[in-house]
């Protein structure tokens, strides 16, 4: 898998030398400016550290999640620094943490639905599901602020 990686998709590899360090993909929020690795029981400090090591041009800020499987299942970026979130109470107390944390000032935009914060936004593009109504009435309410959404 290493060699295809490099060698087909040219892309860099890091490894994490830290045998302690756990690290799910689904604690890593990239907002575009910052890290954001939440710390769960899929990811600790260690992990953490390994994601400050390998993007040192980046902040890395460590958040505490405790209410949900990982920090994406409560937040996920839907716009240029638009971080979308859930509405119920552990997500919010999240986003409290980043807001106190974070080096820029993102907009937020609050989705009834929890599943429905975990969308996609890559290249201009939102995915979402469309199976929450009201969650879909929000982001079509704010197309403007998040740009194109494809359900």
């Amino acid at each position: 898998m290493r060699a295809v990686i490099k060698k087909e998709l040219q892309l860099p590899i890091i490894e994490i030398k830290d045998e302690s360090a756990t690290l799910e993909g689904g604690d890593v929020l990239f907002t575009g400016r910052e890290f954001f690795v939440g710390l769960s029981s899929r990811t600790n400090e260690a992990g953490a550290r390994a994601v400050a090591a390998a993007f040192p041009e980046y902040p890395v800020t460590p958040i505490k999640v405790s209410t949900s499987l990982h920090l994406k299942s409560s937040m996920t970026m839907c716009g240029p620094d638009v971080i979308c979130v859930a509405a119920n109470k552990g997500a919010q107390e999240i986003l409290r943490r980043i807001e106190r944390e974070a080096t820029f000032k993102y907009q937020t935009l609050t989705i009834p639905d929890a599943d429905a914060a975990n969308c996609v936004y890559a290249n201009g593009t939102l995915i979402h599901r469309a199976d929450f109504p009201d969650s879909v009435k929000v982001f079509e309410n704010n197309i403007t602020k998040i740009g194109r959404a494809h359900v």
